[in-house]
This record gives structure tokens, C-alpha cells and sequence, in this order.
């Protein structure tokens, strides 16, 4: 903190160290079907089918590539236009990155979902791309030239609560655990932050500028 250009200051690695940890917890627990795999379908089994399905299924949609990746697209775009070009490769790449780490998580693990015989379902990839899509968004918008009424905090509060509203429709509708979701919550975070090391220097260069 105070730097510049700025660098990551010991909360955001304690925070990112902690998200690394609590990741590989899970897994570890996941592919050795521990104690805490056998709470986690305890707490899910209580879990899903409540509420609105036509809701929980719409909040889980949003975590589909269809839904997804064309707003990432768009704000690569807005970024592009507004004089960022190397963000938006960045932002490419980060999101290049979800499928190529989790469905090999996917494949080892081979967790069987709820509801289902079907495996491979740890982690979430509809979560992990929430997270990365919408917060690679919040970024490359906060790191660029905004109207004026779009504040600074809008954009990464878009993107929690898409991101939260995610992972929550998927559990409440059956179609993960609450451990596959909370791992992809923990990986989204580590993905972004090269990202976010990227984006934070353009808005020092910008500031400075300015």
C-alpha cells in the first residue's frame, strides 16, 4: 500500500494465501471423501430444492458461457475502445485459464454430483466462470475512463453479487455441493489477481497522468 506502481500489500497476499489454502483443504477433503465432504453433503441435502426453482435456475444460468462470456466480451470491447489494449489480452487469458484448470480438477477428483450418478462435478465450473468472467469485467471497467455515473465501487459489486448469486442458485437447485461452489469462489480470486496487478498499474499510470 502506498506505492507506486502499486503491488500486492500483505492483506491482499494474507487474503490470496488464505483463499490458496482453504482451496486445497477442500480438495485434499474431496479426493479423500473426508469428514468434511460428509458434512458438506449433509448440509446440501438440506439445502436443495428450497425456494423458487425458476429463480435458483436463472441465478445458476448466470454462471453459463452464454450468458457469462458475452458480458466479459463486451467489456474487453468498452476497454479496447477506450485505449486499453493490452488489458483485454489479459482478461482473455484469465478466462482462458478456468477450463484448463478446473476439468482437469473435474477428472481427478471425479465427485459424484446431488441428484445424480453422474461424476465430475468438483469444482464448479459455472461458478469459477462467474467469478472470473464478471470480476475480469469489474477490472478492466475500473481501469478505465468510466460516464460519470458508473462509481467505482458499482462494477466489483456487480460482480460479487453475480458471482454469490451464482453459486447459490446452483446449490438451492441441485446441481452442485456447497463444496464445489465455496472451491470455485476460493480459485476465482487467485485467478484475477494477476489481473488485477495489471489493471491496478494502468490506474497508478493513469493517476499520475492525470
Amino acid at each position: 500500500p502506498g506505492t507506486t506502481p502499486p503491488v500486492p500489500g500483505w492483506p491482499a497476499s494474507l487474503l490470496l494465501g488464505s483463499l490458496v489454502a482453504l482451496f486445497a483443504l477442500i480438495t485434499w477433503q474431496v479426493a479423500a471423501d473426508g469428514p468434511l465432504v460428509r458434512l458438506d453433503e449433509r448440509v446440501g441435502e438440506s439445502l436443495f430444492l428450497r425456494g423458487s426453482s425458476g429463480l435458483s435456475q436463472l441465478c445458476s444460468d448466470l454462471g453459463g458461457v452464454a450468458v457469462a462470456l458475452p458480458v466479459l466480451v463486451c467489456a474487453m470491447a468498452y476497454a479496447l475502445w477506450r485505449g486499453a489494449r493490452r488489458l483485454p489480452v489479459y482478461a482473455a487469458l484469465t478466462m482462458a485459464a478456468v477450463p484448463a484448470l478446473v476439468i482437469p480438477l473435474k477428472v481427478a477428483t471425479a465427485r459424484q454430483g446431488p441428484l445424480t450418478e453422474a461424476v465430475n462435478y468438483y469444482p464448479s465450473g459455472h461458478t469459477a466462470t462467474a467469478a472470473v468472467a464478471y470480476g475480469a469485467s469489474a477490472l478492466l471497467l475500473l481501469a478505465v475512463p468510466r460516464p460519470a455515473w458508473l462509481r467505482a465501487w458499482m462494477p466489483p459489486a456487480a460482480a460479487v453479487l453475480l458471482t454469490a448469486a451464482t453459486g447459490a442458485g446452483l446449490v438451492l437447485h441441485g446441481y452442485h455441493w456447497p463444496l464445489d461452489v465455496l472451491a470455485s469462489w476460493c480459485l476465482g480470486p487467485v485467478l484475477l489477481a494477476p489481473l488485477w496487478w495489471v489493471s491496478g498499474r494502468r490506474r497508478g499510470r493513469a493517476g499520475r497522468h492525470g
